[in-house]
């Protein structure tokens, strides 16, 4: 069973936002065995949306079109689709319903006839209810195939998905079962993980996949397997992952179905009752922005000093200014004294140091573009590493705040 998912609106091809609907639409459908063979973005305009519906259609079983149902007049999605679908516009009563009773209860103002006339439903089409906005979704039905037009708002549209579309594409379709388990690495590349687990990914089974997804320092391992046996499924998916855990057991951190690295951290400290605080420079606070995403970090997290400059690391931090002058500010010997002065100042168990220079210029160090070191503090030592993480700014960042959070893992680990 095959999907495609195509998004309406000149403001996605321009870049002026980011498409988030189609990777929504994407997980939810793999979640109930259907797979997505395209996403197409087209323009607010008739003749693209109209080609690209007659490609979808020689393409999947199932499209689901997003955005183009609002009340202006460069909406014209729902045109669109009463042309291709030879139909015509009618009033829907439920449809007007709902309009007045959310203008009444938020608006508070008089309905005007454009959203009036988001009423106007294609006569063939099973109107899709959306609470929580005036532009109803579509269901209709073509040669065995099924169109489904939702709004581009994303939280009227997840609501869509959830209550109306999935349940009605499970009554429809005798859908197979999917399973996906992500194994979390860190510390080792692509390559070198695929050398070692060659032999492992030769002798899958051949409805169980194997997919390598690399991200600045870590490496998450996908195995895919889809069937009509549920049972067989689980079980087979489940002997495979035993296998493969030996092979990955130095690098592996959990199950991307679990939690994130850094949520993995915040509830192991939790849980022991430990305490963690980060003075960082190169990475400017990210790493504390990531360990506090989380609901309950103040459990464990106590804050978090930015000591970008060398004035602040030796005015805040109280870094010996002659440290500094004999290793230069990036260097393992300030990271050690950053990562040692914060804990004693947030009075914690463990603390996270960063000093580097991620570039374009070198700035305060004498140190080459992507060289960082990360200390980490601990109640009986402190000890960094300097890593070289190549030369493009943003990327350099982001390893560093991988490695610091990898290197802080293995530490908790050891108690």
């Amino acid at each position: 069973m095959l999907a495609e998912i195509i998004t309406i609106g000149d403001e996605i091809l321009i870049g002026q936002i980011i498409d988030t609907n189609s990777a929504f639409i994407s997980k939810q459908l793999n979640n109930i065995g259907i797979s997505v063979f395209q996403i197409t973005s087209v323009q607010d305009d008739k003749a693209h949306i109209l080609k690209s519906f007659k490609e979808a259609e020689s393409n999947a079983d199932i499209i689901i079109v997003t955005g183009g149902l609002g009340p202006t007049k460069d909406d014209i999605t729902k045109k669109t689709i009463a042309e291709y679908f030879d139909d015509t516009l009618e009033q829907d009563p439920k449809v007007l319903k709902n309009i007045e009773e959310l203008w009444k209860k938020y608006i508070k103002k008089e309905l005007s006839q454009i959203n009036i006339d988001q009423a106007l439903m294609p006569t063939k089409a099973t109107t899709l209810m959306n609470y929580y906005g005036s532009a109803p979704g579509m269901w209709l039905e073509k040669s065995n195939k099924v169109f489904i037009s939702l709004p581009g708002v994303p939280f009227e549209m997840k609501a869509l998905i959830s209550n109306e579309v999935l349940p009605k594409l499970r009554q429809k379709f005798q859908l197979p079962f999917i399973l996906h388990k992500t194994l979390m690495t860190y510390g080792l590349g692509e390559s070198v993980i695929a050398n070692r687990i060659e032999q492992f990914e030769d002798a899958l089974p051949d409805y169980i996949k194997l997919a390598y997804l690399p991200n600045l320092g870590k490496v998450r391992l996908r195995l895919s397997a889809k069937g009509f046996d549920k049972d067989l499924i689980i079980s087979e998916m489940e002997n495979q992952i035993q296998k493969l855990l030996p092979l990955i057991e130095d690098v592996f951190f959990g199950f991307e179905e679990d939690d994130q690295l850094e949520l993995l951290i915040g509830k192991q400290l939790a849980t022991m009752g430990k305490t963690l605080a980060t003075a960082e420079s190169c990475t400017g606070g990210k790493i504390a922005e990531q360990l506090t995403a989380f609901s309950g970090a103040s459990n464990f997290f106590k804050g978090s000093i930015v000591s970008y400059s060398t004035e602040s690391k030796i005015n805040i931090l109280d870094i010996d200014e002659s440290l500094i002058k004999t290793h230069s500010v990036v260097s393992i010997e300030v990271a050690e004294a950053m990562a040692k002065q914060v804990r004693l100042l947030f009075n914690t168990d463990y603390a996270i140091a960063t000093t580097g220079n991620a570039g374009p210029t070198k700035g305060d160090a004498d140190a080459e573009v992507g060289t960082v070191c990360i200390a980490i503090a601990t109640p009986t030592k402190v000890y960094a590493e300097v890593f070289h993480l190549g030369n493009h700014r943003t990327k350099v960042i982001n390893k560093a705040v991988n490695k610091s959070l990898e290197m802080l893992q293995k530490e908790i680990l050891k108690n």
